[in-house]
């Protein structure tokens, strides 16, 4: 039988901005959405410039321009922003991962949660992202593991309890 692995930790704000980068990226497609963004700026600059075209020119320079402020936004302006207005970030976690669920406590919150809540896991250089929902997610930060041993059990505990996960390098 799996043995607990116990967790405490408090957030630092480093922890929040690099999971919702890692998670941003996921979902967008960071390296296309630049491409584009140059793309449309430059077929915008072009078009501006041939007489028949301006509005077309104008449409192509005002996709890139919205495109780049989505990508400052997600990439940017939202993760030090959720660190500095979500107060759970600033609490106090104790969490016990076992084969029968996870235990979850901070001040405000007493749960035991079943494996089953999770959907997915998004693994990174520094945490772990578990997904429960399409836009939900509980952030493990690998810092907080007390050995490499104790990292590899939550790796396979995860393994064996949540059907998806996409490891980024």
């Amino acid at each position: 039988m799996d043995e607990a692995i116990n967790l405490s930790f408090r957030y630092t704000k480093s922890d929040i901005e690099r999971a919702m980068r890692s998670h941003y990226a996921s979902r967008m497609r960071p390296r296309l959405d630049i491409v584009m963004a140059v793309g449309l700026a430059l077929a915008g600059a072009y078009l501006l410039r041939l007489p028949d075209s301006h509005w077309s020119g104008a449409f192509a320079v005002s996709a890139s321009a919205a495109l780049v402020c989505m990508l400052l936004a997600a990439f940017v302006i939202l993760p030090p922003l959720a660190f500095r207005l979500e107060p759970k970030y600033r609490d106090d976690y104790s969490l016990i991962f076992s084969p029968e669920g996870i235990s979850f406590r901070t001040a405000q919150i007493n749960s035991q949660l079943q494996w089953s809540l999770y959907s997915s896991a998004l693994v990174d250089a520094y945490s772990y992202i578990l997904y429960y929902g399409s836009r939900r997610f509980s952030i493990i930060p690998k810092r907080v593991f007390q050995s490499p041993e104790q990292q590899r059990a939550f790796e396979r505990m995860i393994g064996q309890h949540i059907p998806k996960i996409i490891t980024k390098k």
